[in-house]
């Protein structure tokens, strides 16, 4: 029986000629594809096709976000300067250039109704935005920190949003503000999805947990049990039976009353970016440098789908709770969509500049699949013939089982093949018949030998050795040495990589004794000893602990790290700087509301020693902080993800003018 998998690697193709930043797949046809890139261009792909179907430009600076409007008609792509753009795809050219936001786009949805659009930015604003009326209609305020996600409710009357400061939103559009904030998260919220019939939210986060909330009573359902990666997608089944969750390497299928992991199922993408699901497969989509890859799972062979009759299936997984569901009905006029919407009139109207218009472009790659995916007449015969065939499954990797049926039709029971031998005595014109009739037997037998050795050791006359790696002094052939030894090979690989290993040797020392002083309880001592050791990388592996454990951090730890921070900033090495951009990102959200109001405070009347030793671990730390500004202010040209996490910091550090 030929079997086949039940997830595989469709495709993989250089999408940018420079790095590329976000993707985001169709969600009505899961056979489309957009991303963008550090080369300022967003390039559309059909997924399973190799070739650019249509390049548009226009930005001025790298792409950080993108998404495919509800009929997959429109595009937009947010940059890092804070531009929002969006595209025509079936009249091929660009209808809005929307400005507004002071920090890189990072989060972007359309409106289910398609007339409105809503952004989530680096400087912690959402705005929500009038297709037709080329402006901002209202700015949403209340994250700390970055939106990472937004989405629209089902019925268009909702946004949820997800930030780097471990909250979720729920905004109401008509009454424009927030109808409750949902804490639970431990971590960056990284998606949310709405359940696309009840009133049910589904969040995850890098805390590796995906949590669900009643709409109705803004109350947690359940909650996963963090045995996983941190969530980088999400999508709900079509009909709602079970929720779809994409980690680094791993896709999980979780039920949600009561909380039960059906299935999770290993796959090399890496931090898939985006996940649909159409035709009983799940399309997921990852990107590394340059290189985008697309993935497919067969939904029909995953748990609870797999092998369970589909009226079961559905009584297995569908809640009993009589919760409430969207109401979708699309408003029937206009004038009920716009009263819908609230109107700040503090927001400037975002007008298009036509110089804007004339630079931004769309070039079409590939004229046969544009016609056919984005043009109004392919589109009609698109959905009920071509799209709807899934992607052919490639068979089962079985192990080792052709292998030995290989092996019995091997020459060897043909060795009869000395048969040949008789032809060559004809060649025995020579008189020297002893050495010509010896000859042929070992060319036999070594072909046999030959055979038999090949799948354990390499053959005599192999081009590659292992004593070709070693001093003339060991090889087998001096008397020295008889055979080659797995110590003696180790040892001549390691001759040249002493300095290393002494590096790493010491290295592991240091970090040894940070490790004992920390587990007696004692972290500034830890600290303490780290920096005079004077080695960057054990800083580094502090800070990288630190980072992820925010609870320990504290004034006095602030104050003997930021010198060692301001350092690692001016490092050649970019982990070095990430880490001390991470580290100064928690500190300015954490500890700069507390120095910037010690600094300025009244001086106290009395003696009061641990105010005035607070004030002045808060002097130390602006005046660190203050040194460190001037350092990013110089960095400000450096581009990709290091470049970002240098704007980032620089935000935050505009909390302590």
């Amino acid at each position: 029986m030929s079997h086949t998998k039940r997830a595989w690697k469709l495709q993989e193709f250089v999408a940018h000629s420079a790095n590329v930043n976000c993707l985001a797949l169709g969600q009505k046809s899961g056979r489309v594809l957009v991303t963008g890139g550090e080369d300022r261009k967003v390039n559309l792909w059909a997924v399973g096709k190799p070739n650019c179907i249509m390049s548009l430009t226009g930005h001025t600076t790298p792409v950080e976000s993108v998404r495919f409007g509800p009929d997959e008609e429109m595009v937009m792509a947010g940059s890092m300067s804070g531009a929002l753009k969006i595209w025509d795809l079936e009249q091929a050219k660009i209808i809005r250039t929307l400005t507004g936001h002071k920090s890189s786009i990072r989060s972007l949805d359309f409106h289910p109704y398609g007339d409105y659009a809503a952004s989530g930015s680096l400087d912690f604003n959402i705005k929500l935005w009038d297709i037709r009326r080329k402006g901002c209609i209202y700015n949403y305020k209340g994250h700390t920190d970055c939106v990472n996600c937004l989405r629209f409710s089902p019925d268009g009357k909702l946004i949820a949003s997800g930030g780097a400061d471990g909250l979720v939103k729920i905004w109401d559009l008509t009454a424009g503000k927030v109808l409750t904030t949902l804490n639970l998260h431990c971590g960056p919220v990284n998606v949310v999805e709405f359940h696309p019939k009840e009133l049910l939210l589904g969040t995850g986060s890098s805390d590796k947990t995906i949590k669900f909330w009643d709409l109705e009573t803004f109350s947690m359902v359940s909650s996963t049990d963090g045995n996983s990666t941190p969530i980088r997608s999400m999508a709900f089944h079509p009909d709602g039976l079970c929720l779809f969750s994409g980690g680094k390497d791993l896709l999980k299928v979780y039920g949600w009353e009561p909380s039960e992991c059906h299935d999770s199922i290993p796959i090399s993408w890496g931090d898939v970016a985006d996940i649909t699901l159409t035709q009983n497969q799940l399309i997921g989509a990852s990107f590394s440098q340059t290189n985008v890859s697309c993935y497919v799972v067969d939904v029909q062979r995953v748990h609870p789908f797999g092998g369970v009759p589909n009226q079961e299936g559905q009584q297995q997984l569908n809640s009993s709770h009589n919760r409430k569901s969207f109401i979708t009905e699309r408003p029937p006029t206009q004038s009920s969509r716009q009263a819908s919407v609230p109107k700040e009139e503090a927001e400037e109207p975002t007008h298009d500049n036509e110089d804007e218009k004339e630079t931004s472009t769309a070039d079409i790659k590939n004229p046969e699949d544009y016609r056919e995916i984005f043009q109004p007449k392919s589109r009609i015969s698109r959905s009920p013939t071509r799209r709807v065939e899934p992607f052919p499954a490639p068979p089962e990797d079985v192990p080792s089982e052709p292998e030995p049926v290989k092996k019995p039709p091997p020459a060897r029971k043909t060795t009869p093949e000395p048969e040949p031998a008789p032809k060559q005595p004809v060649k025995k014109t020579p008189s020297k018949k002893e050495s010509e009739s010896s000859k042929p037997v070992p060319k036999a037998v070594s072909k046999q030998t030959r055979q038999i050795k090949s799948p354990r050791e390499p053959p005599e006359n192999s081009a590659i050795s292992a004593q070709d790696f070693l001093p003339k002094s060991e090889q087998p052939g001096n008397k020295k040495s008889t055979f080659v030894t797995d110590e003696s090979v180790l040892q001549t690989i390691q001759n040249g990589h002493d300095a290393m290993s002494a590096v790493m040797s010491s290295r592991s020392k240091n970090l040894q004794i940070v490790r004992a002083m920390w587990t007696s309880g004692n972290t500034k001592t830890a600290l303490d000893s780290a920096i005079s050791m004077r080695d960057p990388s054990v800083i580094v592996d502090l800070l990288n602990v630190l980072n992820l454990k925010t609870g320990l951090w504290n004034l006095d730890l602030c104050s003997s790290l930021l010198p060692q921070v301001k350092d690692l900033l001016n490092s050649k090495y970019e982990s070095h700087a990430e880490a001390a951009c991470n580290a100064l990102k928690i500190i300015l959200r954490n500890f700069g509301p507390v120095i910037k109001s010690n600094i300025t405070s009244a001086p106290s009347i009395g003696v009061d020693l641990s105010r005035e030793e607070r004030i002045q671990k808060c002097n130390a730390c602006y005046n660190f902080l203050s040194e460190i500004r001037i350092t990013l202010e110089k960095k400000q040209s450096v581009s990709g993800k290091l470049g970002n996490l240098y704007k980032e910091v620089q935000i935050l550090m505009s909390t302590m003018d």
